[in-house]
């Protein structure tokens, strides 16, 4: 399993049309062959500050999905609106344990 996991540092508030490409790309990703999970969320703690967690069930996956329309036009988006940081690792990983 491929898993990825960081933080974007947007360095404003999460306006609009923020909000509505990330919704359509999470939406888009969890639609996707071979994604796990796809989440974006706020850092309570800083509100500029968005987290990313992602599982793919393999490289293939995570390869189809950085060719995906969606995935360009994200991109697109973010390069018109770019971040203050930000901080993604890539992880081969197994399916974990349950926290109990």
């Amino acid at each position: 399993m491929i898993q990825i996991n960081g933080t974007i540092r947007l360095g404003r508030s999460i306006d609009a049309a923020t909000r509505k490409a990330i919704v359509e790309m999470v939406r888009a990703s969890r639609a996707e062959e071979g994604c796990i999970d796809y989440a974006f969320a706020s850092d309570l703690a800083d509100p500029d500050t968005l987290i990313l967690f992602e599982r793919w069930r393999d490289q293939a996956a995570l390869d189809a999905h950085g060719k995906s329309d969606h995935m360009a036009a994200f991109q697109e988006f973010m390069g018109a609106n770019p971040p203050e940081a930000s901080d993604l690792r890539i992880y081969d990983t197994d399916e974990g344990q349950p926290l109990r």
